[in-house]
């Protein structure tokens, strides 16, 4: 079994076990969308069903499963046992199984703790899959939900009316984004463009919520939110879920077309000494990888609103500070650009069932390291970075996630 150790910076540091490199063999993802007629039962069920299909595995193979959810007990009414419900309802049986809550961040917090489990040797292979319904017949419910995420003392002092607003949109992005305009230049048709990029994106992903082509007059033209955020600039609601199976090294065949973990960095909100919550995690990702920003091929990140993809690229260092209007200007983050981000649509567009983003992430990844994106093929892809982040802790983001993949290479 591996032992791990601080080392003064709040890292840890893994002594890996001895052919347990954590690889995913399997994924699986419902589309994305409005599926008030299916429960989490159904949604989940889909998922991993598809991902022991792709692994070429059985429920018998699995040593453990983490599953992520963060809105069923007010949405639904499920509490505490949303994992066990969906897979024995699958007649799996015996099998431990961990409940992860951490957000829109929670299914990459999954996929990390299992990537620990394996890399320790408590366990060959594990099921991750993350779960969500958003939409409800009480739409109050939904923003109830959503507003839960965000620190109480937070949302009580902003005086919204939880059922019917978001703190997120009328609170925390507003100052943020007003503070970056402040240090340079940004246009709302900037914001923009990189939502009409993610909707192209999403016009060749069958499992985006929304693929109806867009134009920067058509978003600039959508409902005001919080100036300058404009409706098509948000991510919607929606329900969905992913899976994937990672496996050991010593288990993995070529035919499984494996695709390696290289890094997973977790961390929550709070500048320290000038630099971003974001920027820390992800240079202890690039560390642990053993790689540069300048190494990545492919990326998706969290638009939860597109100036939040912006700030993403500056913080995981794809440019400079304040150089991220050039990168969309120059189209750079577009397929057939230096760095492709969100092939998959982004949130904004593939969907954003909150616990289910962020394997839908890793799953869009895979996909382009094994070569199989089809229209949305990154050419030659071998790294990939996924950066996915949620919640709210007085006055940051409660978590974020970083995880680094690594495929067959050009």
């Amino acid at each position: 079994m591996g032992v791990s150790a601080t080392n003064g910076t709040g890292d840890v540091t893994v002594t890996t076990a001895p052919g347990s490199a954590p690889a995913i063999i399997g994924t699986g993802m419902t589309p994305f969308g409005k599926h008030l007629d299916r429960s989490l039962k159904s949604l989940g069920a889909q998922a991993v069903t598809a991902a022991l299909r792709d692994a070429g595995l059985e429920p018998a193979d699995l040593d453990m499963a983490f599953v992520a959810n963060a809105m069923a007990s007010v949405i639904t009414g499920q509490v505490s046992v949303v994992g066990q419900t969906i897979l024995r309802d699958m007649g799996m049986t015996g099998l431990p199984v961990f409940n992860i809550d951490n957000a829109c961040a929670g299914s990459s917090s999954a996929l990390a703790l299992a990537c620990q489990a394996i890399r320790s040797g408590d366990a060959d292979t594990v099921l991750v899959l993350g779960v969500e319904k958003l939409f409800s017949e009480d739409r109050t419910a939904t923003y109830r939900a959503l507003n839960g995420a965000a620190d109480i003392d937070v949302v009580r002092a902003s005086g919204i009316d939880v059922g019917r607003e978001s703190v997120f949109v009328t609170t925390v992005y507003p100052p943020r984004l007003a503070a970056y305009a402040a240090r340079q230049p940004l246009t709302a048709e900037t914001l923009a463009r990189i939502s009409v990029k993610n909707r192209c994106h999403a016009a060749d992903n069958p499992l985006a919520q929304y693929r109806a082509p867009l134009t920067v007059e058509q978003v600039l033209a959508s409902r005001p939110v919080a100036e300058p955020i404009r409706a098509l600039m948000c991510a919607p609601i929606g329900d969905g879920a992913t899976a994937v199976v990672v496996t050991a090294e010593r288990n993995v065949t070529p035919s499984q077309s494996p695709v390696w973990v290289r890094a997973c960095a977790i961390g929550m909100g709070g500048v320290v000494d000038g630099r971003s919550a974001l920027s820390r995690v992800a240079e202890r990702a690039y560390r642990r990888a053993g790689v540069t920003p300048d190494s990545i091929d492919v990326a998706e990140v969290h638009d939860s609103i597109s100036f939040n993809e912006l700030l993403a690229y500056e913080e995981l260092g794809f440019c400079g500070p304040g150089e991220g209007s050039d990168l969309v200007a120059e189209s750079a983050t577009a397929l057939g650009g230096r760095l492709p981000v969100n092939t998959s649509g982004g949130l904004e567009s593939r969907g954003h069932p909150v616990a289910a983003t962020g394997l839908a992430q890793i799953s869009e990844l895979v996909g382009q390291l094994r070569g199989r994106a089809t229209t949305r093929q990154v050419p030659g892809a071998r790294w990939a970075l996924a950066e996915n982040a949620g919640g709210l802790a007085l006055d940051d983001t409660a978590a974020l996630a970083v995880t680094i993949l690594e495929g067959g290479g050009r």
